[in-house]
C-alpha cells in the first residue's frame, strides 16, 4: 500500500467518524424536551393523566420530566422559569394559570409553548385539555336535587383555588339556587395537601355534630371524589348512614367506584376520561411542536355519570 493510499484511507475514516459524530449530535438535538409541572400529583386524577401522557410519549422522541411541587402553587413559577432556562421545547401545566402568570410570561418571552392539562383557560396557553366542568357539576347537582325531591339541607365541598374545580361549585350553586326549598348548609374548602380525604372527614364530622337531628342533612355534594369519600367515612363513623344522606362526587376514581358499587350513601360520580386527557394533551403538544397554532383554546374530553348500575364496568 502506498503512502497516498494510506493517507486517503485515513481521510475517509476520519470523515466517516466526523459524520457519525454529527449525526449522533443531531439525533440527540432532535429529541424534544417536555416538562410537566403540577402541585397536585397527590391527587389520583392528576396521577392518571400524567401516566397517560407518559404512555403516549413513549411512541415519540420525547424526554419527559415530571415536576411535582407538592401543593406549593407559588413554586410552579420558579419551576417554569427553570425549564425556560433549560430551553425545553414545551411545558405542560396542571395548575391555575392565573396564579403562575409570571412563569407563563417567561415561557412566552422565550417562545416556549405552554399547554394546560386540566388547568384553566388563559391567553398564554396554547390550549387547555380538560373535562367539561360545567356539565359535570350540573349533572351531579341535578342528581342530588332530584334524589332529595328538591328540598332539604345540602353540604357542599368546593375548592376555588383551582379553576376546573372552582367552576363546578359555581354551577352547583346555580342549580341548587333554582330550588327554593334547598338550602346550602355549608360550603367547605378542605385541605388537599394529603389528598383531601382526612380533612374532609374531620370537617364533615364537625358539621354532623352541629346538626345532630336525623334528616337535618339531606345530601353532600362534592366537587371531586376525595371530599365525598371523607364525608362518607364521617357519616358512617357517626352511625348516620341509615338516614339516607345522598353523596355525590366527581372523577369516579377506583375508591369512589367501589363505594358507589356498594350501594351506600355515596350514590354517584362522574367519570372523567383521565387517559383521554393525558393522550389529548400529548396530541396537542405534538401539534404545537409541529408549528400548528391551535384554534380551540379549550379541548373538552367526554365524561360519563357513574352510579351503582355501572360502577363495576
Amino acid at each position: 500500500m502506498t503512502f497516498k493510499t494510506i493517507h486517503f484511507t485515513r481521510g475517509l475514516l476520519a470523515g466517516a467518524s466526523l459524520l457519525a459524530a454529527t449525526l449522533g449530535a443531531s439525533g440527540a438535538m432532535a429529541q424534544s424536551k417536555i416538562a410537566i409541572i403540577t402541585p397536585y400529583l397527590a391527587q389520583p386524577g392528576t396521577q392518571f393523566y400524567v401516566e397517560s401522557f407518559q404512555a403516549a410519549a413513549k411512541g415519540k422522541d420525547w424526554d419527559v420530566n415530571v415536576i411535582d411541587t407538592a401543593g406549593d402553587v407559588a413554586a410552579v413559577i420558579s419551576r417554569i422559569e427553570d425549564m425556560v432556562t433549560q430551553n425545553v421545547d414545551a411545558i405542560v401545566i396542571n395548575v391555575d394559570p392565573s396564579q403562575v402568570a409570571a412563569g407563563l410570561q417567561a415561557a412566552a418571552d422565550a417562545g416556549i409553548p405552554v399547554i394546560g392539562m386540566d388547568a384553566g383557560s388563559d391567553p398564554l396557553l396554547a390550549t387547555n385539555v380538560t373535562s367539561n366542568g360545567y356539565a359535570m357539576a350540573a349533572e351531579t347537582a341535578t342528581y342530588v336535587a332530584d334524589r332529595i325531591s328538591g328540598q332539604g339541607n345540602v353540604v357542599m365541598f368546593i375548592f376555588e383555588a383551582f379553576p376546573p374545580v372552582q367552576v363546578r361549585g359555581v354551577v352547583a350553586d346555580a342549580v341548587f339556587g333554582n330550588f327554593p326549598d334547598i338550602k346550602v348548609l355549608d360550603r367547605v374548602t378542605p385541605d388537599v395537601s394529603d389528598g383531601g380525604i382526612a380533612d374532609s372527614r374531620a370537617k364533615m364530622e364537625a358539621i354532623l355534630a352541629a346538626n345532630p337531628e336525623p334528616g337535618s342533612i339531606k345530601a353532600v355534594w362534592a366537587a371531586w371524589d376525595q371530599p365525598a369519600l371523607g364525608a362518607l367515612q364521617a357519616i358512617e363513623a357517626a352511625g348516620r348512614d341509615g338516614e339516607g344522606i345522598v353523596i355525590t362526587g366527581i372523577d369516579a376514581n377506583p375508591q369512589a367506584r367501589e363505594a358507589i358499587a356498594a350501594g351506600g350513601n355515596f350514590e354517584a360520580s362522574v367519570a372523567q376520561d383521565f387517559a383521554g386527557i393525558g393522550t389529548a394533551t400529548a396530541d396537542a403538544v405534538t401539534r404545537v411542536l409541529a408549528g400548528e397554532t391551535l384554534k380551540q383554546r379549550v379541548t373538552y374530553v367526554p365524561t360519563k355519570l357513574i352510579t351503582a348500575a355501572n360502577a363495576a364496568e
